[in-house]
């Protein structure tokens, strides 16, 4: 008895494509970012308007005040995943064979560093 794909139910036909479950955490942390980074960006868009005009050490104080570093810091670290998983859904959309691993990994790669060096640099503006 041969099988027609015709006759199969769509759930047959699905079944052994992968789990669904991957891509609403995806979703979630996405959207979590997204927040995140309207209420933290509008702090420090403030925190920059207030600024605007100041001179270096009092600039360099109001960064170095542990609030404002720690916001300045999830602001950074929200960004800079927000982009990673934005890029990420650009390159399985569009991106295909071996260029989409490398793009993925480059995209991973050039995300934590980018955070890692823009987290340093606010630790050392705290710190002096």
């Amino acid at each position: 008895m041969s099988s027609n794909p015709r006759l199969r139910n769509p759930l047959k036909t699905a079944r052994g494509l992968g789990s669904a479950k991957d891509g609403t955490h995806h979703f979630i942390v996405q959207r979590i970012t997204a927040v995140a980074l309207v209420l933290l960006g509008l702090y420090v868009l403030c925190l920059l308007v207030g600024l605007a005009g100041a001179d270096y050490a009092s600039v360099r104080a109001t960064v170095g005040s542990p609030f404002n570093a720690v916001v300045l810091i999830a602001f950074l670290l929200s960004m800079f995943w927000h982009a990673q998983l934005g890029l990420q859904v650009v390159i399985e959309d569009y991106v295909h064979g071996g260029l989409a691993v490398v793009s993925q990994l480059a995209v991973r790669f050039i995300c934590v560093l980018a955070a890692i060096a823009s987290v340093l640099a606010v630790i050392r503006i705290a710190l002096g």
